[in-house]
């Protein structure tokens, strides 16, 4: 049974991942003529808030968060990006200064391309401006609903919420009933939420006794993923 059958996943996640593909070959070549691709480490930084775009991300292996500093201290993390998605074009396109910063949750390969390059085939390529657009759209419709998940939901809702998010962007080579291990911090799983971690350490207590999830250290393994679904309350 596809997740889909039972939850609008694609309420809540991006879809940039199908952004270059089958691009007429002239265009392509000349969007990575100059890329460099660079590996990142665990918690290593991406890119600053209130920094200067120097061009975008394609992330080729790994996943990174999304996030912005809360009080000089804490986080909140706006959202965490898979491998094949892009991050970083945001402020190049609206000319502006990086509005959140990234990080990479696990060791990644990060592909950098130059803003003049991303600038240069935007303009030339319809097939991309048109792409960009309606990505942007949907990204847009995506943070909506992460808004009213923190206005309206519980911290055990938007838990809930977050991990059938969490459990399809982990899944690698997946097949059905296999397990999927979301390798995520009690802290970033609550920077993600948005409560304290000693919250997100209840819930997860709850959640095991009832069945719903297994723990392996820090890892997390859904077993019920139509009762997440039914604790979150979006069908």
């Amino acid at each position: 049974m596809s997740i889909k059958e039972i939850f609008p996943i694609d309420k809540w996640d991006f879809k940039s991942q199908s952004i270059f593909s089958n691009l007429p070959a002239e265009d392509y070549d000349l969007l990575t003529a100059h890329q460099i691709e660079q590996k990142y480490g665990k918690g290593e930084i991406i890119f600053r808030e209130g920094a200067y775009p120097p061009g975008i991300f394609y992330i080729k292996h790994g996943r990174v968060k999304k996030y912005k500093v809360v009080d000089g201290s804490g986080e909140q993390i706006i959202y965490v990006a898979n491998s094949g998605e892009f991050i970083g074009y945001h402020a190049i396109i609206a000319e502006e200064r990086f509005p959140d910063s990234a990080a990479a949750l696990e060791e990644s390969v990060i592909v950098f391309i130059p803003k003049e390059d991303f600038l240069t085939i935007l303009q030339k390529s319809p097939i991309l401006n048109a792409r960009v657009l309606k990505m942007l759209s949907h990204e847009f419709t995506v943070l909506v609903n992460n808004l009213a998940l923190f206005s309206q939901r519980s911290v055990r809702q938007r838990f809930a919420l977050q991990l059938i998010v969490l459990r399809e962007k982990y899944k690698v080579n997946f097949q059905p009933n296999m397990p999927v291990e979301i390798n995520l911090s009690r802290e970033d799983l609550a920077n993600l939420v948005g409560t304290g971690r000693e919250n997100i350490v209840r819930i997860l207590s709850d959640f095991k006794e009832k069945g719903l999830l297994q723990t392996r250290g820090r890892k997390i393994v859904v077993q019920d993923v139509k009762r997440l679904v039914e604790i979150a309350n979006f069908r």
